[in-house]
């Protein structure tokens, strides 16, 4: 049977674990449909070329890293697809979530991108979906001055146990309507690492298109918090917070 729809996705690596990651790609290359992995590699060498030859896979070796938008952007002009998948090189998924969310997509003009529910392995939830963060919003989080407001801008008052339309939702699988990720033009590139995913929802916005998550069915994300253990990590985030707050306000 032909595929109706085709998926691409794009993967940014970065000295990638192996494992990890193919774990990540069988994930996308189960799925039915007619589709195409872009792998950009922001690595020194390309020496996880090797291990990913298949024919539905593009390797792209950048020899530098030009960060997580940028990298992700490489491949707009590429892109003739439906659907479009922002991945992480560590989540794991079942190729049956696609068809759930392709539908999800055509019932919902309005809106630009969906993410299903995301779990740690030990089946624990994470809590992707946040309301627009404010200065005081991201300096709580990290001195967990107040933990109430912390869950409030997390929604869970709401139980997230049934679709809605957050302000913001994490970045680690963004389902999109390839037609709107290029009426974007796909991610600031000012933004190295960290707080894209929180800006190319405010863009989102002022598309007049939503955000809609899909808790009926959830993926596995690793989730490794590199800024809460690595400096470099930590100061790319403050100053991708500068930035952000700069261009949509304090």
């Amino acid at each position: 049977m032909i595929a109706k729809y085709k998926i691409t996705a794009t993967i940014v690596l970065f000295n990638e674990n192996v494992i990890t990651l193919k774990k990540t790609i069988d994930s996308f290359l189960n799925i039915s449909f007619k589709k195409k992995l872009y792998l950009i590699d922001n690595s020194a060498t390309n020496i996880l070329e090797k291990h990913f030859l298949h024919e539905d896979i593009e390797y792209i070796f950048v020899g530098k890293n030009l960060g997580f938008g940028k990298a992700h952007n490489l491949v707009l002009d590429k892109l003739n697809s439906h659907y479009h998948i922002i991945l992480n090189p560590d989540v794991e998924f079942n190729e049956f979530i696609i068809p759930v969310l392709v539908k999800q997509l055509e019932l919902n003009d309005d809106v630009a991108f969906c993410s299903p529910k995301v779990v740690y392995p030990d089946k624990e939830l994470q809590y992707i979906c946040r309301k627009h963060p404010t200065f005081f919003d991201l300096l709580n989080r990290k001195l967990n001055l107040i933990k109430n407001k912390v869950y409030e801008n997390e929604y869970r008052g709401i139980g997230l146990n049934k679709a809605f339309f957050p302000d913001f939702i994490h970045g680690c699988f963004m389902f999109f309507k390839t037609e709107s990720f290029k009426d974007l033009n796909g991610f600031d590139e000012r933004f190295f690492l960290y707080m894209e995913d929180a800006d190319i929802c405010r863009k989102i916005d002022n598309l007049g298109k939503k955000k809609l998550y899909y808790p009926d069915i959830e993926i596995i994300h690793q989730h490794q918090k590199g800024s809460s253990k690595s400096a470099k990590l930590f100061f790319h985030h403050i100053s991708s917070a500068f930035k952000y707050f700069l261009k949509w306000g304090f």
